[in-house]
């Protein structure tokens, strides 16, 4: 069960193990990321299977999302009967999908349990944590989401695998370095930033994201800002211009493309959760536009640091890189192994 870019990310590696070992996997995608810049391009480029079920919910907010997904994928799954519902990380897809299954009485999976930011007036936060509760399998990524998961009485239904996207960071990697064609034209300009802004307390209040896009555009360096299409329908609404100083606009960029830009960018500034995460991999230095972060391990030695006021954005940016190399908390590449072996195991039983 998927619905958005991260969640394809983490699908991918999933998809292909599940299919060599020979298992049974049926794919559904809700239709929550419906763009083709923000969905096919990632089954194309990731070689993911296409979807057995699209479920078409589109963006009709987040109660009618997960009502769309409750309607739509309850006569699938009384179809199917799968012996396992696996869902991924913290969206409406992940809520829609965890409660269809626990109205079925299927076996619930969560890919990525655990993560917590403490802060409920976030979406995904809202999202992870019902569907924390509901699920039978809890597949942590790390030893601080295992101690998440613990301390809310759940680690019975624990177990850390690891983090999937390491998989799929590593193949995207080796192909960015055998195929210098993946890099977007603006590499070639530069020293230069990638910068992502999409979340609602970013964009759907207009001074604060008049105040971001000010901040952004007075960085010393250019910075690329890859345009999430509710960035775009925010600032023409709220008549604010996204190319303005040193803010040069881009589209959705495929995986490799972006991740290719991160590499060559002197940092990230975003306010995604996994961008977070994948920065931290590459060995980038990341600025995220929050308060808060399910991925704290990200915070260790400056890697990346919190800035909830956009003013605070150039001191951010200003200061050094970390010396030596970045920490791995995420595990190796074999999580998705993992993953399909813990799911085969309890099938058997």
């Amino acid at each position: 069960m998927v619905g958005a870019r991260p969640q394809f990310v983490k699908l991918a590696p999933v998809d292909q193990t599940l299919r060599s070992a020979g298992h049974d996997h049926v794919i559904a995608h809700t239709g929550q990321h419906y763009d083709a810049l923000l969905s096919q391009v990632f089954f194309d480029d990731l070689g993911i299977g296409t979807p057995d079920i699209n479920l078409s919910v589109g963006s009709c907010g987040a109660a009618g999302q997960v009502a769309g997904i409750l309607a739509g994928l309850d006569p699938v799954l009384a179809e199917h009967r799968p012996d396992w519902v696996l869902v991924y990380g913290d969206t409406n897809s992940t809520l829609g999908g965890a409660l269809a299954a626990t109205s079925r009485r299927l076996a619930l999976a969560h890919l990525e349990a655990g993560l917590r930011s403490f802060d409920r007036q976030m979406p995904e936060e809202r999202n992870r944590v019902p569907a924390d509760h509901a699920t039978d399998l809890l597949l942590a990524p790390t030893p601080v989401a295992v101690r998440n998961l613990t301390a809310e009485g759940l680690a019975h239904r624990t177990v850390q695998t690891g983090d999937v996207m390491v998989n799929t960071l590593t193949a995207i990697r080796a192909r960015i370095d055998a195929a210098p064609e993946y890099q977007p034209a603006f590499v070639e300009d530069g020293p230069h930033l990638v910068a992502t802004v999409h979340r609602a307390d970013n964009t759907d209040v207009p001074d604060r994201l008049a105040a971001t896009l000010e901040a952004l555009s007075r960085c010393p360096l250019p910075v690329r800002l890859v345009a999430h299409p509710r960035l775009i329908d925010r600032a023409r609404s709220f008549g604010l211009t996204l190319s303005a100083g040193a803010l040069r606009v881009s589209d959705p960029l495929p995986y490799p493309q972006m991740i290719a830009a991160m590499l060559a960018s002197r940092g990230v500034v975003t306010d995604s959760g996994d961008l977070q995460k994948e920065a931290l991999m590459l060995g980038v230095q990341c600025t995220t536009l929050r308060g808060s972060t399910e991925w704290p391990e990200t915070l260790q030695d400056g890697w990346n640091v919190l800035v909830p006021d956009p003013r605070e954005v150039s001191a951010a940016l200003s200061r050094p890189r970390p010396c030596g190399e970045p920490p791995s908390p995420y595990g190796c590449s074999g999580a998705a192994d993992r993953v399909v072996a813990e799911l085969a195991a309890r099938t058997d039983t």
